[in-house]
């Protein structure tokens, strides 16, 4: 099992988890979830307090990965299979994202 934090402008939101099968849970933290003024980290994401599941990495997250030539790149340099979004995502958006969202495998914070 891998855990990431979802951070929303360099704020904890909450926890995206990859399990043994390959699939995937996201959480929102609860304080995130009953403060009024916290946007959701995605439209597709909406705040609850029930967790989000999935068989494959979510859509939001999986836009976050880099294309073609950059994916290979980035597999290549770094020795991530290419199917391993999760591990592309970990190992790429980190910081210096295009929106607001980073997310951070957990035994990085």
């Amino acid at each position: 099992m891998r855990k990431a934090r979802v951070f929303y402008k360099n704020q904890d939101a909450g926890m995206l988890t990859q399990f043994e099968d390959g699939s995937f849970e996201f959480a929102y933290l609860d304080s995130w979830v009953e403060d009024r003024i916290k946007p959701a980290v995605s439209l597709t994401l909406p705040k609850t307090k029930e967790p989000y599941r999935s068989r494959f990495l979510f859509p939001f997250f999986y836009n976050m990965l880099p294309e073609g030539s950059n994916k290979q790149t980035v597999c290549f340099n770094l020795r991530i299979d290419e199917d391993d979004y999760f591990g592309i995502l970990l190992a790429t958006s980190k910081t210096d994202t295009i929106g607001a969202v980073c997310v951070v495998l957990v035994n990085e914070i």
